[in-house]
């Protein structure tokens, strides 16, 4: 009997089948390095570490003076739910098949050990508070809430966006001709639901009222409660996603008419109508007659209402880290900050995310370890979200599972001008076509390829080198015919 059961087990090895096996999880060390991890909702490199002096984001920038600043850093996919689904498993979209908001990536994926599950594993205590995972507002109850990464149930603020009375009467009408309206659900029941109201308010409220703040306000009180034990802490800030929604002082900090439009509001000279999608989130909202047609008037407010989302969640990120320090903690903590992809500010005459461009795959990241060599530094280096899982495997001293597909950033804290990778791959499709649109992002050029049944339609590609804002398609361009030939935008998939 013992024979046969050897027999199976190496049949299984040979076909790449592990048997299943129990966790074992590791008892607490006072020597494991705690983990803060906080995710910016549709946080653009719009800081000012990252060269933007009009920003006022001074925590933020702290943070990068004491870490290292990623330069270039690439999602793998531009929606929320797939870039954080691809960077929390350690696998890419084509591998987790999530690109849309509602999949879930245990449909195809069920026993992948996630990077929170990871640490909960290996004896951390883990706790998610707002938007880690893709979530929904809708009564608290949907999204992709993944009870085997945390110790404790997730836990979301009141989501409740709009204070003013103008945006409380256009909320509450918006709400009662909803999906949710029309089947009876009382008007007042609006703040349990994400209700596209107005793209912007500033309401004369305290910095608690809104969701980041009461998100901040948690996260205090469970660094309290935690503090004694390794943990693995996810904060996840829904601003600057829009509606633009931060109290009013946030908003007076800029003026208004010293706000910058986007340079270039024109579509790239020969990108395919599939580059961009059909329409975006900013069409949903009550004010937002026409996305095409924005105005510059329309045009600042919306840019103003992003800007002011940005300082009240660095004030908020400031919150939290003064509390570490404060704790004690600081020293055995390390603090990785990210956006979970990039945003249009009418850049391409366009708003929000959705494509393959820089604008929408680049975002912010920084990392900083207690005791790192060059602090302050920042890194030119290419880099991709699905190296994060196992860049805190390698600085936690965890094993690194198998699985993880992308590699360790760990080596440039000691030497931020190595090349760890020579492409940043991205993607994103456009279903009602039946094409994906594979992008690597090199050091000097953009290659996107959008493919339909395994056959190349369409192809862009930039010279950053000569047109760092992606404004025309040299794809055509017989001179570049050799070039093309020698990049794979769908290698990293």
């Amino acid at each position: 009997m013992c024979g046969k059961v050897a027999a199976t087990f190496l049949f299984l090895i040979l076909l790449g089948v592990r048997p299943l096996q129990a966790v074992a999880v590791e008892k607490p060390s006072e020597n494991k390095m705690n983990v803060l991890f906080i995710a910016v909702d549709d946080l653009r490199p719009e800081l000012r570490c990252y060269g933007n002096e009009q920003i006022v984001s001074p925590n933020i920038d702290r943070l990068a003076s004491q870490g290292l600043l990623f330069e270039r850093a690439y999602c793998q996919q531009s929606l929320c739910a797939p870039s954080r689904s691809s960077l929390l498993t350690g696998l890419r979209p084509d591998s987790t098949e999530v690109y849309d908001l509602s999949t879930h990536f245990r449909k195809k994926a069920p026993n992948v050990v996630t990077l929170p599950q990871q640490f909960k594993n290996h004896g951390y205590h883990t706790q998610s508070i707002g938007k880690i995972y893709h979530g929904s507002f809708e009564i608290l109850s949907r999204g992709h809430r993944d009870p085997p990464s945390w110790s404790v149930p997730p836990w979301w603020p009141k989501p409740r966006y709009y204070y003013t009375p103008e945006g409380v009467r256009v909320a509450q009408r918006v709400f009662s001709q909803s999906r949710e309206g029309q089947r009876g659900v009382p008007v007042d029941e609006w703040v349990h639901y994400f209700v596209r109201g107005l793209a912007t308010e500033a309401p004369q409220v305290s910095d608690d009222v809104p969701c980041d703040g009461q998100i901040a306000r948690k996260a205090i009180e469970t660094l309290r409660e935690i503090k004694d034990k390794p943990f693995f802490l996810g904060l996840g800030f829904l601003k600057p996603h829009i509606p633009f929604v931060a109290p009013k002082r946030y908003w007076d900090l800029y003026k208004r008419e010293d706000v910058h439009l986007a340079e270039h509001r024109t579509r790239p000279a020969g990108a395919p109508e599939m580059a961009f999608p059909r329409r975006t989130e900013l069409r949903s909202y009550d004010d937002i007659d026409d996305e095409d047609n924005i105005d510059d008037a329309k045009a600042r407010q919306l840019t103003h209402g992003y800007y002011a989302c940005v300082s009240y969640v660095d004030a908020q990120i400031g919150r939290v880290i003064s509390e570490l320090e404060r704790l004690g903690l600081r020293e055995k903590t390390i603090i990785i900050l990210w956006g979970d992809h990039g945003w249009k500010l009418g850049e391409y005459n366009a708003w929000s995310k959705l494509t393959n461009f820089e604008l929408d795959t680049h975002a912010p990241l920084i990392l900083s370890v207690p005791g790192q060599k060059h602090p302050g530094a920042q890194t030119a280096s290419l880099v991709e979200f699905v190296d994060i899982y196992p860049t805190l495997c390698e600085l936690c001293r965890l094993p690194i599972p198998e699985h993880c597909q992308g590699v360790s950033m760990a080596p440039l804290l000691e030497d931020p001008t190595r090349k760890l990778i020579d492409a940043a791959y991205s993607q994103f499709p456009r279903r009602q076509l039946g094409v994906m649109g594979y992008s690597m992002r090199t050091d000097r050029y953009r290659y996107t390829e959008w493919v339909k049944d395994d056959m190349v339609v369409a192809r862009e590609l930039y010279d950053h080198r000569t047109d760092p804002q992606e404004t025309c398609n040299v794809a055509n361009d017989p001179k570049n015919a050799a070039l093309i030939d020698t990049l794979n935008p769908r290698a990293g998939q």
